[in-house]
């Protein structure tokens, strides 16, 4: 994997943390608003974060078996959907429904969450030349670490992104926009990467 082809990997993988922050802050800040208490609105992460679980056990074998570039895909792919998806609650729907179809919609998100970084953090291994030394495992954790720091700083970026969207555009535009910077990250990767 060249330099290129990794960059292409890391801006998808930031798009995706990116907007996975503001997605949380949308959700949280909008259904708060709506009057869903504190045990509520956990409930509408828990889905999220269960998938996000089962994705970890499970997205090694599907990397393994399709590559990454594939899970990659998928994963912005799931995004998308996830975000389009969620923006169609209504604010006259029963609290029941609203819990239960943004716990669907955001199990979608978690998928996609780790998929994606699974995908970006493998691709490390890619950059990082085979030169049988102990200083690759060493530059292999770098890379690892830059890769995990950037990403805990874009979706504390994310959460500042989801409250300015929700306040200025409101909640159906501001889940739209989210979308389309993942379709911008998804059609750049379709477009571009080359391995």
């Amino acid at each position: 994997m060249k330099i290129k082809s990794y960059g292409l990997v890391t801006g998808a993988y930031w798009s995706l943390t990116l907007t996975d922050g503001a997605l949380r802050m949308v959700v949280l800040l909008h259904f708060h608003e709506l009057g869903f208490g504190p045990l509520e609105l956990s409930f509408l992460f828990l889905s999220y974060e269960f998938m996000g679980i089962l994705t970890n056990l499970f997205g090694g074998i599907a990397g393994s078996k399709f590559g990454l570039e594939q899970t990659l895909k998928t994963g912005l792919l799931i995004q998308i959907f996830a975000l389009i998806a969620i923006s169609f609650v209504q604010p006259s729907w029963g609290k029941l429904l609203s819990v239960a179809f943004v716990m669907s919609c955001q199990a979608f998100s978690g998928i996609a969450k780790d998929l994606t970084k699974m995908s970006s953090k493998s691709a490390v291994k890619f950059v990082v030349p085979e030169d049988g030394s102990s200083g690759r495992q060493s530059r292999l954790f770098r890379w690892v670490a830059v890769l995990t720091g950037s990403k805990n700083a874009l979706k504390g970026v994310g959460f500042f992104v989801g409250s300015a969207l929700l306040s200025s555009c409101g909640y159906r535009a501001s889940l739209l926009l989210l979308a389309s910077i993942v379709a911008a990250a998804l059609l750049t990767v379709l477009v571009w990467l080359d391995e």
